[in-house]
């Protein structure tokens, strides 16, 4: 530690070695496209607002933070001093005016998450303690003060609660329906801010090494020894690319009960950010500021959002995001594609269908190497 890291009770303290800090950052600095756009499309569900407001009106702050007072351990310098240093150092290098309530839950479950309507409460449960060392627990600390700066935290509590009221009212004919469709909304923006978070967990750790072994570490347990970094971002670049049209719908299948996006893809979609130019230059002290929020433009988050997923479906290997590119690149013939995509074949001149090539569509294109 640095004699200035002494100043515990200011926000003076820097981090235990030395690292770059971002004054005035604003979240929209390290906000992933998705998340931005995935929120704007919640916002505009129908219901959600009567919703939020009913939410924000029965969950008051007072009961979630007597709870967490009441049933864990809050950090601070008498108790998991070494947390509450990560947190104040974490606050300092985001330039976060109040550092939030932390607490320790007993799980043996590794997770975090930051909740909370007027103020952002972080907990971390004993499992995750545990399993993480210093670095890469720096990088889950950093993670969840990039959700307090977002405002992730209010939406994150409605979606706790409304989980619990979903599995409450399962039993009432059609009452579960509006709500399971929130949820579901909710579940899709949730997935694209911890994309969000884990990139401002990196400009406050600024060590890409720890944060890949806390992914691993949360994926594979605590093995690193029998873990390697390379291979498992193949794994990622794998479950992109590998299958066909069946399985892209079962990917999403998969992914629709979950609030975290795949631990390989947020391994993968974290280095392709690390390696950007924009990475660079948040690095280098350029980058956008809170005072300027109030002059951000929504017509261009959408058009930064819209690049984004356009670029995601020209540049993906998935099937089905072939499929749509070619869609909407004016290709003809939806039918046949659809049903050679399923079929693994391609229409001849009689109508019927035949195995389709190794490496090609249905179209009859090359599609390239398959990466396995």
């Amino acid at each position: 530690m640095t004699e200035d890291s002494h100043e515990a009770d200011t926000h003076e303290n820097v981090p235990s070695r030395q690292r770059k800090r971002f004054p005035g950052i604003s979240s929209r600095a390290y906000e992933h496209p998705a998340d931005r756009s995935a929120l704007v499309a919640l916002r505009k569900l129908t219901g959600f607002d009567t919703v939020f407001k009913a939410m924000s009106a029965l969950l008051p702050e007072r009961s979630l933070r007597l709870l967490f007072l009441s049933d864990s351990v809050r950090v601070g310098d008498a108790q998991f001093a070494h947390l509450h240093a990560m947190l104040r150092d974490a606050c300092y290098i985001l330039d976060l005016e109040k550092v939030p309530a932390m607490y320790v839950a007993q799980d043996p479950k590794p997770n975090a998450m930051c909740i909370g309507l007027d103020e952002p409460i972080i907990v971390v449960t004993t499992g995750l303690v545990e399993l993480l060392d210093e670095e890469e627990m720096r990088a889950v600390v950093g993670h969840e003060v990039g959700h307090a700066l977002s405002g992730h935290s209010v939406y994150r509590t409605i979606l706790l609660f409304l989980t619990n009221l979903a599995l409450k009212v399962a039993w009432i004919p059609l009452g579960n329906v509006a709500i399971m469709a929130i949820v579901t909304a909710l579940r899709e923006w949730f997935r694209k801010s911890e994309l969000s978070a884990d990139r401002a967990g990196l400009l406050v750790g600024q060590d890409l090494r720890a944060s890949m072994r806390g992914l691993m570490k949360i994926a594979g347990g605590n093995h690193l020894h029998e873990m390697n970094v390379d291979a498992f971002l193949e794994q990622a670049a794998e479950y992109e690319a590998g299958g066909d049209l069946r399985d892209s719908v079962l990917k999403i299948l998969n992914v629709l009960p979950r609030t975290h996006p795949f631990t390989t893809v947020r391994a993968a979609e974290l280095k392709k950010w690390a390696e950007s130019r924009d990475f660079q230059r948040i690095m280098d002290g350029h980058y956008p500021r809170r005072e300027d929020d109030k002059d951000t433009s929504v017509t261009d988050s959408f058009r930064d959002s819209a690049a984004h997923y356009a670029d995601t479906v020209r540049s993906s290997k998935d099937p089905l995001m072939k499929l749509v590119g070619d869609i909407a690149g004016g290709a003809g013939d939806l039918g046949g594609k659809l049903r050679d995509k399923f079929t693994g074949g391609g229409g001849n001149g009689g109508g019927g269908s035949r195995p389709s090539d190794e490496g090609t569509g249905g179209d009859g294109r090359d599609q390239g190497p398959r990466k396995s």
